[in-house]
């Protein structure tokens, strides 16, 4: 390879789509011709700075804090000190270091790989396409604290871990940071070890627990989590039920995995009805919540409801007229 082909490469063809390619040339340049891939990502992860916060934020929160409570150190604001540090002989501190260094290699043989099993990145992986699905479904943000892809790294996590039963399943995904990934387990009060049986509780007498096992042919649609009924007594032509298989009184009982569920059915559902029939022009999405709401089937039910022109005179305020004489507001400010 000559310098002039090198040069233009570098000049002139090579995409800056990220630091890699020219931080690995600088590295391969630097060390006669080659390098292993070892030495390229340890320079790689000097330069990224959410590594860096995901460290700081374990020196803070965790060791620092067992070394302070231990009366070991202490802080002031960013910067750690070592109490008595400025009590020791240079012999001292290198007997200390030889100490520290014998406890890690004996761990180290201890433990072997899974010192770092919590940072690995060669699980199942998820395809481009479904993960593409996920970040557009979440607007490119953590769907826990809300920062943007643009300002940390988004990991595609299984809501029901996959170990305890979690299925591969785009409804079983969310879009989360790298930070809230790492400490969704000491942030979450959810008893994973109790998710599974959770989803699988059914209800004797009840009638959507019922259509899942004693009347399969009303079943339209499904997936893990949830199916689809058509109405029993349609509002308009297309009326469907969406409903979690669990039974769970009402909406604000579901979990993230099954509100994905029932909108990801939903969504489906609606686009079917749309290519089926060009009149259709809306949707009323609702469900009743609580007897006083009009809830009569007191298991979880989401109403899709296809709206055509004309059918009704005056369409105006919706799911407003579910209280007489609430619909109309032309004359009022919402």
């Amino acid at each position: 390879m000559s310098f002039e082909k090198l040069s233009d490469f570098i000049s002139k063809k090579m995409q800056m789509q990220h630091v890699y390619q020219p931080i690995m040339l600088i590295e391969l340049l630097k060390h006669g011709g080659q390098a292993t891939e070892q030495q390229i990502a340890r320079v790689l992860l000097t330069l990224d700075p959410t590594q860096q916060k995901y460290y700081e934020n374990k020196v803070r929160n965790m060791v620092g804090k067992v070394l302070k409570e231990n009366g070991i150190t202490t802080r002031d604001k960013a910067v750690h000190h070592l109490l008595g540090f400025d009590q020791l002989t240079s012999d001292q501190v290198e007997e200390l270091i030889r100490l520290c260094e014998s406890k890690l290699e004996a761990d180290a043989a201890k433990r072997g790989d899974s010192y770092w099993k919590h940072r690995a990145t060669d699980r199942e992986p998820v395809s481009g396409s479904i993960r593409y699905e996920v970040l557009k479904r979440a607007n490119q943000r953590c769907e826990c604290c809300g920062v943007s892809i643009d300002d940390k790294p988004i990991d595609v996590d299984h809501i029901v871990p996959r170990s305890l039963g979690g299925a591969n399943s785009i409804n079983n995904y969310q879009a989360l940071c790298y930070e809230c990934n790492t400490n969704k387990g000491n942030r979450d009060d959810t008893d994973f070890r109790n998710l599974k049986n959770m989803f699988e509780h059914r209800e004797d007498n009840c009638l959507f627990c019922d259509i899942q096992t004693k009347d399969r042919k009303r079943v339209i649609a499904e997936n893990n989590l949830a199916y689809a009924i058509s109405d029993g007594f349609p509002v308009t032509e297309g009326h469907t039920l969406f409903i979690p298989k669990r039974h769970i009184n009402d909406y604000f009982g579901l979990v993230q995995a099954e509100v994905n569920a029932v909108n990801a059915l939903m969504t489906e559902h609606k686009n079917m009805l749309i290519a089926k029939d060009s009149i259709i022009e809306g949707f009323n999405i609702g469900m009743n919540c609580g007897q006083v709401a009009g809830q009569t089937i007191f298991h979880c039910h989401v109403h899709l409801i296809p709206r055509r022109k004309g059918d009704v005179e005056n369409p105006r305020g919706g799911v407003r007229h579910i209280i007489a004489g609430k619909g109309f507001y032309e004359d009022k400010k919402i």
